[in-house]
């Protein structure tokens, strides 16, 4: 493997990829066949953002390890059986070694399944979440160009926190944007530019 000029590492497959995509087997295989390409409805969508949460300080890596433990200590993110979590729900699952044990974020996953269940009276988490999808992408030519924060992400946090979410920062949601589809970031020549089907 060797990193390219644009930033990128060429692949044992001929394929370049962003480094954090080039090694780790689980992690390519997320970036070849998951990131980037559209999610949408309530359950997946609110998943994501969970995940994105718990993901905060972290690397992507940790995450998509534990993404099973995740679904399984969460009930496989059933919006409607997360937000009637207890107290001592929260206590299981800090005892939980085959998550990330953060109280906060925890909670905070708890508070964002109440909080789209409420948000069915406006049409529901999936529907709010794309509304904020921007009219053009990024269309970055090296690792270095591709951004972290939108004026989109920045409105969606804080239109999210409004409506009692948390763990919603602007920085985290552009993830969340990159992940679902909302935005495509792979740099201009990628083989996976465009893979989404709604950017050209």
């Amino acid at each position: 493997m060797e990193e390219t000029a644009t930033g990128v590492v060429l692949c044992d497959d001929g394929l370049a990829r962003p480094a954090w995509a080039a090694t780790d087997p689980l992690l390519r295989r997320y970036y070849d066949t998951e990131w980037g390409m559209p999610v949408r409805g309530e359950q997946a969508v609110y998943e994501r953002i969970c995940l994105e949460g718990f993901q905060a300080g972290l690397s992507w890596a940790t995450i998509l390890r534990k993404r099973p433990a995740f679904r399984e200590a969460f009930a496989g993110f059933h919006v409607d059986t997360v937000a009637a979590f207890t107290d001592e729900d929260v206590e299981r699952l800090m005892a939980n070694p085959r998550i990330v044990r953060n109280r906060a974020k925890i909670r905070a996953a708890i508070t964002n399944a109440r909080a789209t269940a409420a948000l069915r009276a406006e049409g529901g988490l999936s529907d709010f979440v794309w509304s904020f999808q921007p009219a053009a992408t990024p269309a970055p030519r090296t690792i270095g160009e591709v951004p972290t924060t939108s004026p989109e992400s920045v409105a969606l946090a804080r239109a999210l926190r409004r409506r009692g979410f948390a763990f919603v920062g602007p920085t985290t949601m552009f993830a969340l944007m990159e992940a679902i589809g909302m935005v495509d970031t792979h740099l201009v020549g990628s083989h996976r530019r465009g893979s989404s089907g709604i950017w050209t």
